[in-house]
């Protein structure tokens, strides 16, 4: 008789049914989880990425692709720009950590790169655990791990996040290094491009908090990270420090407040699937069983985006006009209701929204009977 499965093994076993039968599942990286820590009402983005579905395969099989993600080309150029900024046992990328942000340590010579190899995500990041537990135990020298691994629990189900590189400065600190492939120019970053890579990178300073944490003494994680970019329209690297407290601390507060995976997961009807195979009217049912909460921000940030915008407009949800418009509104959810409002025709009278706006459509007819005479 086999033995009873456990908790988490009865999850896996479901969230596997909910991709599909022999589908593999899509790593949960750190940039999608910094959307989905934008967005934590969201309850279909976090089973579809709890279930690691792949969103742009499904996105096309609902009949909304998305043009959401980096293109071939900059995937190419980045991972070439990588390589340079790295060469040579990461002797520049050291310099850059050293002239950015630790000056009054020695310059790096020699620097420690221990190989992360191993079997799996769980063996990648107990590999990553052990060279950061010996990178701590030996001060005064620097180390720097290219492509660790790390793990974080979001809403009660492992994400495995892999950092363009670590670094362990000889005061036992470590700090992360995040490199893109958009450029400084005259040493400065577009501010939307600087943002997103700051929220990524807070995503894995809270990873290394947890790993941190789990050593005596506990080694203290730089909330000032190293963004490394193309210097001008040249190959070779720049760098600044990029301070992510305000995006780490809103990160784990939204993190926090997302529903456990396995919650959203019980309340699914018997069989919901969201593989991309499945007929179109089975998936587009599948999808809207699980409640959406879509806002125009996530044109930038979700490849389900265009879906999600379309079924929000056709049932009037203010929430397609903005989060901020929907936080003025109270408890009108639809555009039919908030004119409604206006005109006069529901609505309490008392309430702060239909007063205002009342009295915006009180002044509009006056200007527009103004405009007509």
């Amino acid at each position: 008789m086999p033995p009873p499965r456990t908790r988490g093994t009865a999850l896996r076993h479901r969230l596997a049914e909910l991709r599909g039968p022999d589908v593999p599942a899509k790593a949960l990286d750190a940039r999608a989880l910094a959307a989905l820590a934008a967005n934590p009402g969201c309850a279909r983005r976090a089973i579809l990425d709890g279930a690691g579905v792949n969103k742009t395969a499904l996105a096309s099989a609902l009949g909304a692709p998305s043009a959401f993600g980096q293109s071939q080309f900059a995937l190419t150029r980045g991972n070439a720009f990588e390589a340079k900024v790295k060469a040579d046992g990461g002797a520049e990328l050291l310099r850059l950590v050293h002239e950015k942000l630790d000056r009054s340590a020695e310059p790096p010579a020699d620097a420690r790169v221990p190989d992360l190899t191993a079997t799996g995500p769980q063996g990648r990041t107990a590999r990553t655990a052990l060279e950061l537990r010996e990178a701590a135990a030996r001060p005064g020298a620097w180390t720097l791990l290219d492509h660790p691994m790390l793990a974080l629990d979001v809403a009660g189900s492992p994400a495995f996040l892999e950092p363009d590189a670590v670094v362990v400065h000889p005061d036992g600190s470590w700090t992360v290094v995040e490199i893109k492939s958009f450029p400084m120019l005259d040493g400065s970053a577009d501010p939307a491009k600087v943002g997103a890579a700051a929220r990524q990178a807070a995503v894995y300073v809270l990873a290394l908090e947890e790993v941190a944490a789990r050593l005596e003494p506990a080694p203290r994680v730089r909330h000032r990270i190293l963004l490394v970019c193309p210097r001008d329209f040249s190959n070779l690297p720049a760098a600044s420090a990029v301070d992510v407290r305000k995006q780490r601390a809103v990160t784990a507060r939204q993190l926090a407040r997302l529903t456990r995976i396995e919650d959203i997961a019980d309340a699914l009807p018997e069989g919901t699937c969201f593989s991309p195979e499945l007929p179109a009217e089975e998936l587009t049912a599948a999808v809207e069983s699980v409640p959406a909460t879509y806002a125009p921000e996530c044109l930038s940030a979700c490849e389900l985006a265009f879906h999600c915008r379309s079924r929000s407009r056709e049932t009037g949800a203010v929430t397609s006009l903005g989060r901020a418009v929907r936080a003025e509104l109270g408890g009108l959810t639809t555009v039919e209701d908030v004119l409604a409002a206006a005109r006069g025709e529901a609505g309490d009278p008392g309430d702060p929204a239909v007063a205002a706006l009342r009295r915006a459509a009180a002044l509009r007819a006056e200007a527009l009977e103004a405009a007509c005479r």
